[in-house]
């Protein structure tokens, strides 16, 4: 009778994705040990692979937690286990051993390509050996891999999974690039501030937000979690900067574009710790655009509700003052926001008008240049004495023993590289305002050419800027009969007063305002 082939189980591992990929990987280890349980007439029944190196603790692997599983159920078979080489099975001494005299309960012995297990003092001594100095490999490297993050952390390079909004381009020239991916670099901008600016006045509101925006990115459970949430607001990777204090890095400027200010950041920061109050939020959303910016004729705001229909809602608007005589009287969104409509499409000026603001813009814009400097003067004299309040305290750290008295002082120096880092932002954005010029004026042009459109393109911040911009007060609405006349902002009644005079006969002065006028009449803050 021939003897009945021993049963053997392959495990492999690769500590890497890299590995799985490239050469050396899972499948080369699997054909290595397949062909020596061949040479030694073993059955192969199952292979165990791993992709994670578990840190040295076998436990931390599912391919070998699994393979044990499998020993514990057919505990009456004595199998093989079958690996390529000694640095595959454990690099830890402790947890050598303990895999070791684990797979013996099981009655499973153990068999390596490249090294021979001996039951002997020589033999375990040189077990120990081989595993102690894959243990010293194993913890080499990892000090290596940090020594090597932590030097481009502090070159203000990001090292681990960038937040959602970013990706990762990584090249051995520059260190790897950290570049914005849309649309979900503009919803996170939005939520954070949002948040700053009161829109959202809770994490709960900012969840909401994000959870109603199909492209951004959701986890297993397909929703998104309050702990995003509080990572999002609390990540000073948004605001340019990184820090990682588990390795010593402090606070610096970081290489990747920032979404949001460092203003808005500690802004945020201020909310969530209780120190300020989220602003108070301006009662307008998406489905209602004038709830709480439209008035009755009785003085108390209009609100606005979904009414159910047979199968669908409607929108309405309506006063919910009892002591007026509309109360309760609906009136259709569209009715009331199409003639708001009409109010904006009233307020664009003719292109003769417009000529002449431009002219007014690019004078001005050279009026500011000049008191632009001045404010950088003293920016930066605040961040001199912000310099000299540090070496303050860092002089009396030194001269004190006081552990309390030292985190205090650590604490003020700490808020005072905040404070500097948004006068640095201050001043960045100051600096050199003519290199500016065609955007910023430009964009002012834009919104008093046509604020209608930009009132229909949304998105809703913008609609919000419309109705602060353009109007210096409330409107009011009376179902039946409209609204009342509008009270428009400066440059309206401005633009409103050259269209009225334009086809009038010109002074000597023409009617392109003086710079004096400018100066009196524009705020230049």
């Amino acid at each position: 009778m021939h003897d009945t082939p021993k049963k053997a189980l392959v495990y492999c591992r690769v500590s890497t994705t890299k590995q799985v990929i490239e050469g050396g990987g899972l499948d080369s280890q699997e054909l290595r040990c397949r062909q020596y349980a061949e040479r030694n007439g073993y059955v192969v029944e199952n292979v165990f692979p791993d992709d994670a190196s578990g840190g040295g603790d076998y436990m931390n692997r599912p391919g070998m937690v699994s393979l044990l599983n499998y020993l514990d159920v057919n505990s009456k078979t004595n199998y093989v286990v079958i690996f390529d080489d000694l640095k595959r099975f454990a690099r830890d001494t402790v947890f050598h051993w303990q895999l070791r005299s684990q797979l013996a309960q099981y009655g499973a012995t153990v068999e390596c390509l490249n090294f021979k297990f001996e039951d002997t003092p020589e033999g375990q001594f040189m077990e120990t050996m081989m595993a102690a100095n894959g243990q010293l490999e194993r913890q080499q490297g990892r000090r290596q891999t940090k020594q090597k993050m932590k030097a481009q952390l502090e070159m203000g390079y990001w090292q681990f999974p960038v937040p959602k909004g970013y990706q990762f381009i990584g090249t051995k020239s520059d260190s790897g690039k950290i570049l914005l991916k849309e649309p979900v670099a503009s919803i996170v901008r939005e939520a954070l501030v949002g948040f700053s600016q009161g829109r959202f006045q809770t994490k709960a509101e900012v969840q909401r937000f994000l959870q109603e925006c199909p492209e951004y990115p959701r986890g297993a459970s397909g929703r998104v979690s309050a702990q995003t949430v509080h990572d999002m607001l609390t990540y000073v990777f948004y605001a340019g900067y990184l820090e990682y204090p588990a390795w010593g890095v402090s606070r610096r400027l970081a290489k990747h574009e920032a979404l949001i200010s460092f203003e808005t950041y500690l802004k945020n920061q201020e909310i969530l710790q209780g120190r300020a109050k989220a602003p108070k939020r301006a009662d307008i959303n998406a489905d209602f655009l004038l709830r709480g910016f439209v008035d009755c004729r009785c003085s108390k705001p209009l609100t606005a509700y979904w009414a159910k229909g047979r199968n669908k809602r409607y929108p309405y608007y309506q006063c919910q003052n009892k002591q007026c005589e509309f109360f309760g009287k609906a009136i259709k969104r569209d009715v009331i926001e199409t003639e708001f409509g009409e109010i904006l499409k009233s307020m664009t000026p003719t292109t003769k008008v417009i000529s002449i603001v431009e002219r007014m813009f690019k004078s001005l814009w050279k009026h500011r240049s000049l008191q632009q400097g001045e404010r950088v003067k003293t920016l930066q004299a605040q961040e001199r004495k912000i310099d000299t309040e540090i070496a303050r305290l860092l002089d009396r750290i030194v001269e004190t023993t006081s552990d309390s008295v030292i985190k205090n002082y650590e604490r003020k120096i700490e808020k005072l590289e905040d404070e500097k880092i948004v006068l640095q932002e201050k001043m960045a954005k100051t600096g050199s305002p003519l290199r500016g010029l065609s955007e910023s004026y430009r964009t002012g042009l834009e919104f008093l050419e046509n604020p209608y459109k930009i009132w229909v393109k949304g998105p809703l911040e913008n609609q919000h800027a419309v109705l602060k911009m353009a109007f210096s007060d409330r409107l009011t609405y009376v179902p039946n009969d409209g609204y009342r006349t509008a009270k428009t902002t400066l440059p309206f009644k401005v633009l409103r007063g050259f269209s009225e005079s334009i086809n009038e006969m010109v002074g000597r002065d023409g009617f392109e305002p003086s710079t004096n006028w400018l100066k009196a009449n524009c705020s230049t803050n």
